[in-house]
C-alpha cells in the first residue's frame, strides 16, 4: 500500500535530527520502503512510501513517526516521539447518547461517536497541503479533517449531518441481497448481501461503513451539528464489499488490512481537537464507545540462543530487549528466554517466535548481518540433468524446432469424452460446469477437444506436456506426468502417419541420449504400436481416421534419459562399406534387422535401410576397424556372420 506524507507533517510527531533524505534512507534499510524523497512547495519535502500490506499501523504519519523513533538511533540519529495533543473526553452511557446506535459485534468490532456543534468552512492551507500531498482532494473543514485524521493516526472515521438523521437510530446489520444504496459521490449501487450498513431503523441506509459514506446523510452547507463516528469493521466484509462494488477509497483500502480498535479513541480525541480549532466545534455529548471484544495480547516465549542463532550474529540479550521495548513491546527477561508482548497495533502480524525475531534482525539491521555462506563440511554432487525442469525445457524446445505448437488443455473433462467407466474417474465436488466435471486419464481427448475447436485448420502439429489423475481407492488421486503430440495433415508434402510420429519419438530419444526405444506394432501396416523401452512400456502411438497421436509417459522417460556422451577419436582408417539386399518376410521389422546386423560383429560402425522393393530390403553396411586396415576375408567373415543370423532368426537370405 503507497503513501504520501509531508515532511513537516512528520516532524510535528517525530523530533529528531535527521534530515529527509537520512530519514528516507534508515527507514527504507530497516522498515518501510521510501521510494522518493521529492520537494514540496518552498522548505518542504514529500516522502513517497510502499508499506507492505502486513503493517497497516504504518500506513499513517504517527505510524511512521512511531517506527522512526526506535529506527533512527540506531543510524546515529537523536529521535524521539512527540506527545500527541488531544482533547480528553468522558464517556457517555447508551441510554443517554443522543441517538440510539446498535451493534452487530460480529461485524464490527468497535464503535465511537460523539456529538458536535460545528461551523462548515474552508480548511486552512496547511490542512489542504498535506492532503492533496497524500492525494486527497480538500473539500471542506468538516470533511478534511476526517480525511487528516485517517492520514494522521491511522484509523478511517465519518462524519454524519446530526440533524439529517431524522429517527435518532442506526441499526449496523449485514445487508440484504438486492438492497440499494446512493453512495455520496451520488453513485447508485445494488449490494451483494452481508455488506456492512447502518439503518435509520426504517431500513433505509445510511452509511456503507468503512467504505463510503450515503448521499442521504452526508454534510452540507446547512449542517451544523455533526456525528463523528468510527467503526472498527470486520477486514474480509471490507475488501468483499469493496472490490464487489468497485468501490476503492482510502478508507476502504485500509480498513481491509485490519485496522487496531485502540487507534480509535486516540483518532477521535484528536478529531476532537482539531474540530474545536478549525471549526469552532463545541461538544454536543460524551463519547459512545461500544467495545466487547477488546484486543487481548498474547505473550510470546522467545528462546534467547535461538535469536542469535536465526539472525547468523550473535545479538547480546540486552541489545535485542532494547530494540523490542522501542517498538512499544512489553519485553520480561526470564532465565533462558525473553516473553515478549506485542502492542495492540501488532497483533495481527506478529504471533510467534519467529515474527519477534524478525523484529529484532530488521531493527539490528539486515545490511549489518555478514553476507557469509553457512559453513557446511558435506555437498551432494549436482548435475542440472537430475533437475526435471532442465529436461522439461530440453523437449519443449526440440518440439518447437520441429515445428510444432505448445497447448495448454484443461485438466477437467466431460462424461462424453472421458473413455471410461465414470466411477472409475475422479469426479469433481465443484465442477465449473457440465464440460468439466472429470479430471482426464489421458491427453488424448483434450486434443480431440482442441482439434473440434479448430475444425478450419488443415495442418496441425501440436504437443502438450502435463499430468493426467488415475483415481485411487483410499488416497488423493494419482497424478502422472505425460507427453503427448498430434500430428494432422501433411508433413514434407506427405499425410502425417505412424511412421511420422514414430520418427519424431526415435529423435526425441536420441536429443535424451536413450538407448533400446522399441515399437510393438499391433495392427497390420504399421498403424498402431506400444512405445517401450526395453521390456518397459512407455506409451503408445494411436493412428486414427485423419491424424495421429502420440502419447507417452514422461516420467519414464525421465527414468532413462541423461547426457552422458562418449567421445571417439576420429577414425585412422578407411571403412570397408557395401550393399546387401536382404530377401525377408514382410512381418520382419527392419528395426530388428538392423539390430540384429550391428549385433554381430563391433567391426559394424552403421547399418541403414538403403532400398526396398517387395520382399527385399537393401541395407548399406560400414566396416571399420580403430587400428588396423581391413581384409577382404576378415569382411567375408564377418559378412558369413551377419546372413546366417538373419536366417536363423528370420528366415531371411541374400538375394543373388
Amino acid at each position: 500500500m503507497d503513501i504520501k506524507i509531508l515532511d513537516s507533517h512528520l516532524r510535528e510527531h517525530l523530533q529528531t535530527t535527521a534530515k529527509p533524505k537520512e530519514i528516507a534512507k534508515a527507514l527504507s534499510l530497516s522498515s518501510a520502503s521510501i521510494e522518493r524523497v521529492e520537494p514540496f512547495g518552498k522548505n518542504d519535502f514529500v516522502y513517497s512510501i510502499e508499506v507492505t500490506t502486513n503493517r497497516p499501523d504504518m500506513v499513517s504519519v504517527r505510524g511512521l513517526a512511531r517506527e522512526a523513533a526506535a529506527i533512527l538511533p540506531r543510524f546515529g540519529f537523536s529521535a524521539k516521539l512527540i506527545t500527541l495533543p488531544v482533547v480528553k473526553t468522558k464517556k457517555a452511557s447508551p441510554s443517554t447518547f443522543p441517538i440510539s446506535i446498535k451493534n452487530d459485534k460480529t461485524l464490527v468490532r468497535r464503535v465511537l461517536g460523539i456529538v458536535l456543534e460545528v461551523e462548515k468552512k474552508e480548511s486552512p492551507q496547511f490542512i489542504k497541503d498535506r492532503l492533496e500531498a497524500a492525494g486527497i482532494r480538500s473539500l471542506n473543514n468538516l470533511i478534511d479533517i476526517t480525511n487528516y485524521v485517517m492520514l494522521e493516526i491511522g484509523h478511517p472515521c465519518h462524519v454524519f449531518d446530526f440533524d439529517r438523521l431524522t429517527t435518532k437510530k442506526l441499526i449496523i446489520r449485514p445487508s440484504k441481497k438486492g438492497e440499494k444504496v446512493v453512495t455520496l459521490d451520488n453513485k447508485e449501487h445494488i449490494l451483494m448481501g452481508g455488506d456492512i450498513v447502518a439503518d435509520n431503523g426504517k431500513g433505509e441506509i445510511v452509511d456503507l461503513l468503512g467504505v463510503m459514506g450515503t448521499a442521504n446523510s452526508v454534510v452540507t452547507d446547512n449542517t451544523k451539528k455533526i456525528l463523528f463516528f468510527f467503526d472498527n469493521n470486520d477486514p474480509w466484509k471490507i475488501r468483499k464489499t469493496s472490490m464487489g462494488l468497485a468501490i476503492r477509497t482510502d478508507a476502504a483500502a485500509l480498513n481491509e488490512k485490519g485496522v487496531d480498535p485502540e487507534l480509535a479513541l486516540v483518532a477521535l480525541e484528536r478529531g476532537i481537537k482539531l474540530y474545536k480549532e478549525l471549526a469552532d466545534a463545541k461538544l454536543a455529548s460524551d463519547v459512545l464507545d461500544i467495545y466487547e471484544d477488546k484486543v487481548k495480547p498474547t505473550p510470546i516465549t522467545v528462546d534467547i540462543e535461538k535469536i542469535s542463532k536465526v539472525i547468523g550474529v550473535t545479538i547480546p540479550t540486552k541489545e535485542a530487549v532494547d530494540i523490542l521495548t522501542s517498538l512499544s513491546f512489553t519485553v520480561v527477561k526470564q532465565e533462558k528466554t525473553l516473553k515478549v508482548t506485542p502492542p495492540s497495533w501488532r497483533v495481527q502480524d506478529v504471533s510467534m517466535e519467529e515474527d519477534v525475531i524478525e523484529e529484532v534482525a530488521r531493527i539490528y539491521g539486515y545490511h549489518n548481518i555478514p553476507t557469509e555462506l553457512p559453513p557446511f563440511t558435506k555437498a551432494a554432487f549436482y548435475h542440472q540433468t537430475e533437475n526435471p525442469f532442465y529436461w522439461e525445457e530440453k523437449v519443449k524446445n526440440a518440439f518447437k524446432f520441429w515445428g510444432f505448437t505448445e497447448v495448454y488443455t484443461y485438466s477437467m473433462v466431460s462424461a462424453s469424452i472421458l473413455d471410461m467407466p465414470l466411477e472409475q474417474a475422479v469426479a469433481l465436488k465443484n465442477p465449473l460446469d457440465e464440460e468439466h466435471v472429470y479430471m482426464r486419464k489421458n491427453l488424448a481427448n483434450s486434443f480431440e477437444t482442441v482439434l473440434n475447436e479448430n475444425r478450419g485448420a488443415d495442418n496441425v502439429q501440436i504437443f502438450e506436456l502435463a499430468n493426467v489423475y488415475q483415481k485411487q481407492a483410499k488416497e488423493l488421486p494419482k497424478e502422472t506426468q505425460k507427453l503427448a503430440f498430434l500430428l494432422k495433415g501433411k508433413i514434407n508434402g506427405e499425410k502425417a502417419n505412424y511412421f511420422h510420429a514414430k520418427g519424431f519419438l526415435e529423435q526425441l530419444a536420441t536429443e535424451c541420449n536413450i538407448k533400446h526405444i522399441k515399437f510393438e506394432e499391433y495392427l497390420e501396416g504399421g498403424v498402431g504400436a506400444y512405445v517401450l523401452i526395453g521390456h518397459e512400456q512407455l506409451g503408445e502411438i494411436l493412428v486414427k481416421h485423419n491424424y495421429v497421436i502420440a502419447e507417452i509417459n514422461f516420467e519414464i522417460w525421465l527414468q532413462h534419459a541423461n547426457n552422458k556422451k562418449v567421445y571417439k577419436p576420429l577414425a585412422k582408417y578407411p571403412p570397408v562399406i557395401e550393399d546387401l539386399a536382404i530377401i525377408a518376410d514382410a512381418k520382419a521389422k527392419t528395426a530388428e534387422i538392423i539390430r540384429v546386423i550391428k549385433e554381430q560383429n563391433p567391426i559394424i560402425a552403421d547399418v541403414s535401410l538403403l532400398d526396398q522393393f517387395e520382399e527385399t530390403r537393401t541395407f548399406h553396411i560400414v566396416y571399420q576397424h580403430a587400428d588396423k586396415n581391413l581384409t577382404t576375408e576378415e569382411v567375408s567373415k564377418i559378412r558369413e556372420q551377419i546372413i546366417t543370423a538373419l536366417s536363423t532368426k528370420f528366415g531371411a537370405r541374400l538375394k543373388e
